[in-house]
């Protein structure tokens, strides 16, 4: 190895449950006494509460001071392991999260209005969406976006959703009641295709890295729907025969939705309304800089369509005559709500931040970045003792990311995949990601570097990799029994699907640990 990997360990503090601390008396804050003119025209404050909502009792809560609070809470996040140093999470492309937009999203003007305002006082936020919407009406060449789905699922079931609005309207949802996807198309198109009332046909990839256009030809029908795809797929795979897919999918009366959550390579490159696709979605919460949905933040899956499709989307939609921002409601096509209100605006504002800074020059120079990174990477990755590629005889460059497997490692030394993550972590980096389910190549990874990190970690990155593959050919037992530097051992995942083993409640817990 060239690169010397850095020793790191993580702080371990015996933390108790913060309802086991506390001593009574123990105030944060200690509120004045109600002044004499306010009770005068108040009265008694807990005459304004009804009576069947009063407490009979006081609430169990921890008794604790305001640095006992923050003591505990830090100790704790110094043991959690997330997003603690190099993160190529691939097919999420994980992202410096800028704090000056989190500083934004936090300030009064977007936490304390409320969309039942009157739409006078809510100009500047309703400009902020419109903007986001202008914004990726530009690199989509879509007509029309909203964002009310609350993740790139609910961006798949909101495609759906107005799938079977559209052929409603044209009297053919009866007939056309299959959508079609691929394997390696993110499972969330199936599951959604399929909560929203549709038969799935999936299709297998071939050879080449992607399905034939033979099998998109047999399954195409004037029962076709939709189709449903990524590309690049979840394997970095590019179908450079996505035009046809869409030619033949439109000439049988189907729809076509894309699904953009691997953007980060072709970001300025194409467009899918050039592709021919009538819907998209992108991930406000990965490509563009907002933090990632269950690693610091809630999600927006923002999904964009063309004219034909736009009278179907959810309302409210954003609307501006030139002078003034407005609410549309108007909408007698609309499928309704996917979610309340209009979404997560916080998330938007963040995505609007980092885009209105990049600028389409930026978001090119990241697009290149991206690509770069990601083959630069295979070469390193590529070199180490037990690392394949997916489909090696494929020789086109892949875009973002890439699928590579340690089938070859855990057949020569026991060591598998999930061995590899806990090893990780005792080096500081966060654990590499597999791919979503199924596996079609058997133990993967799938990193995704991104533009935001420089190659020296990226070289690291490598260097942990290379590392740990030593140790599984040398000394197994070692990554088999890891991790070793962490604040916890390895937990055994069965007591997660085991509801006697956890409580969501402090009176669960009480219960339970008395049984036990």
């Amino acid at each position: 190895m060239n690169k010397v990997v850095k020793e790191y360990h993580a702080p371990v503090w015996n933390e108790p449950i913060i309802m086991e601390m506390g001593h009574p008396g123990r105030r944060g804050v200690v509120f004045p006494e109600v002044e004499d003119e306010v009770s005068k025209v108040v009265g008694n404050a807990g005459n304004l509460v009804p009576a069947t909502m009063r407490r009979n009792r006081k609430p169990n809560l921890p008794e604790m001071s305001e640095p006992e609070v923050l003591y505990h809470y830090l100790r704790l996040s110094q043991q959690t392991l997330g997003m603690m140093n190099i993160s190529l999470f691939g097919t999420c492309t994980m992202k410096y999260n800028a704090q000056i937009n989190e500083a934004l999203a936090w300030r009064p003007e977007v936490t304390h209005v409320h969309p039942y305002q009157d739409e006078d006082t809510l100009q500047g936020v309703l400009e902020v969406v419109y903007g986001m919407d202008k914004i990726l009406r530009e690199v989509s060449g879509m007509d029309q976006f909203v964002f009310q789905a609350g993740g790139g699922a609910e961006a798949a079931y909101t495609s759906c959703a107005v799938t079977r609005a559209y052929h409603a309207s044209r009297g053919e949802l009866e007939q056309r009641n299959e959508i079609i996807t691929t394997i390696q198309t993110h499972p969330s198109s199936a599951a959604t295709a399929a909560a929203a009332g549709f038969k799935v046909i999936t299709l297998m990839i071939d050879e080449n890295g992607y399905p034939s256009l033979e099998s998109l030809k047999a399954a195409v029908s004037n029962r076709t729907a939709a189709l449903m795809v990524n590309n690049p797929d979840d394997m970095g795979v590019y179908n450079p025969e996505i035009k046809e897919w869409v030619r033949i999918v439109h000439e049988a009366g189907g729809l076509c939705f894309y699904d953009h959550a691997n953007f980060n390579g072709v970001m300025t490159k194409l467009r899918a309304s050039e592709l021919g696709f009538d819907a998209c979605m992108f991930m406000l919460h990965k490509t563009f800089g907002a933090p990632k949905s269950g690693v610091g933040g809630p999600a927006v899956g923002a999904y964009g369509c063309s004219a034909k499709l736009a009278p179907f989307v959810p309302k409210p939609v954003v609307a501006f005559d030139g002078e003034r921002y407005s609410l549309d409601y108007d909408r007698p096509q609309s499928v309704g709500k996917i979610r309340e209100f209009w979404g997560n605006v916080q998330v938007i504002l963040k995505a609007y931040a980092w885009a209105r800074a990049m600028g389409a020059a930026g978001m090119a120079e990241a697009s290149d970045l991206s690509v770069l990174a990601n083959n630069y990477m295979e070469k390193g990755l590529l070199a180490i003792r037990g690392v394949t590629r997916s489909h090696p005889d494929q020789t086109t460059p892949r875009l973002e990311m890439t699928r590579y497997s340690f089938e070859k490692l855990k057949e020569e030394t026991g060591v598998d995949v999930h061995d590899i993550q806990n090893r990780m972590t005792d080096f500081g980096v966060d654990a590499l990601w597999t791919s979503h389910h199924p596996w079609l190549v058997p133990e993967p990874f799938t990193p995704e570097a991104g533009e935001m990190y420089g190659k020296e970690a990226l070289d690291t990155w490598i260097a942990v990799l290379a590392q740990i593959s030593h140790e599984a050919y040398t000394n197994p037992e070692i990554v088999k029994t890891s991790p070793h530097n962490q604040a916890i051992h390895r937990l055994k995942s069965s007591s997660l699907d085991d509801p006697s083993q956890w409580a969501m409640t402090w009176r669960a817990y009480l219960k339970k640990k008395k049984a036990s």
